[in-house]
């Protein structure tokens, strides 16, 4: 298929090779000095080591964890508790923003109410949460949920209403009717919005899952985490904060890939 193309256009895609190249080779570098100068004044006391730990002790730690089986249990908790929220936010969203759409009045009379609600500091629903709910795997869930719908209905919303006017008024002219505009026209439309909602949803969803174990859990990172700052055990602290980094970009490709897979798809 290359042979096809001019010199000008491989040259282009030669170019965006190249740069994509030196982006992963300079992300990589800047992981690896971070890392390096935090070992190196660790061991040497710049950094106080029983505070800051070093990327070799937790590295030791996570191996410990790990062969006691403790750690497992953990991130898969987590882990869990994360996609679950995500996917059921992910669907209340498309559902309840059909229902706005369907009818613009209801939409005019929850609109305040949404915005009130996504503006609400979450962290302040999790002790609620616990009294309505108990402090269980449930709550954990909600508190995920509940950093992340409000918003992404909104940001849905906003997206169905800037269709372009002129498809639904074809797809009208074609006697089509409201059902055929919304799985015609505003659905595949919104494919992009829905998709960059879902970037930023499953990062939320996972700080919100977190705020949850803070509070209601005896399993997970975020337990890790609050229990090792009790007992000033750093290295547990600092593996569980490195292993939610590492979760995140996880998850994040997952989404990743799926964008790229619905734009070959659509």
């Amino acid at each position: 298929m290359m042979n096809n193309l001019s010199k000008e256009q491989k040259k282009f895609l030669e170019s965006k090779k190249k740069h994509k190249r030196v982006v992963s080779i300079s992300q990589f570098l800047i992981l690896c000095c971070f890392l390096f100068l935090w070992e190196y004044t660790a061991n040497i006391g710049i950094l106080d080591s029983f505070i800051f730990s070093s990327p070799s002790r937790i590295s030791l730690c996570f191996l410990e964890l790990l062969s006691e089986g403790v750690i497992t249990e953990h991130i898969l908790v987590t882990l869990f508790e994360t996609i679950i929220s995500f996917l059921l936010v992910i669907l209340i969203s498309i559902v309840f923003t059909i229902l706005l759409w369907l009818s613009p009045k209801l939409s005019e009379v929850l609109d305040p109410y949404l915005v009130v609600l996504n503006s609400l500091p979450k962290s302040a629903l999790a002790p609620l949460l616990i009294v309505w709910l108990g402090a269980n795997e449930k709550t954990i869930i909600v508190a995920g949920m509940s950093v992340a719908i409000f918003g992404s209905i909104l940001s849905l919303y906003t997206s169905f209403s800037i269709v372009d006017p002129e498809k639904i008024k074809l797809i009208y002219t074609l006697q089509g009717n409201r059902f055929h505009v919304l799985t015609k026209v505003i659905l595949p439309c919104s494919i992009p919005a829905i998709i960059n909602i879902m970037k930023v949803n499953i990062g939320l969803c996972l700080v919100g899952v977190v705020i949850g174990e803070f509070l209601a859990a005896k399993r997970g990172l975020g337990y890790l985490i609050i229990y090792s700052s009790q007992v000033f055990k750093m290295n547990w602290l600092l593996l569980g904060i490195v292993l939610l980094c590492i979760m995140a970009i996880f998850l994040y490709t997952l989404i990743n890939l799926l964008d790229r897979w619905c734009k070959k798809r659509f």
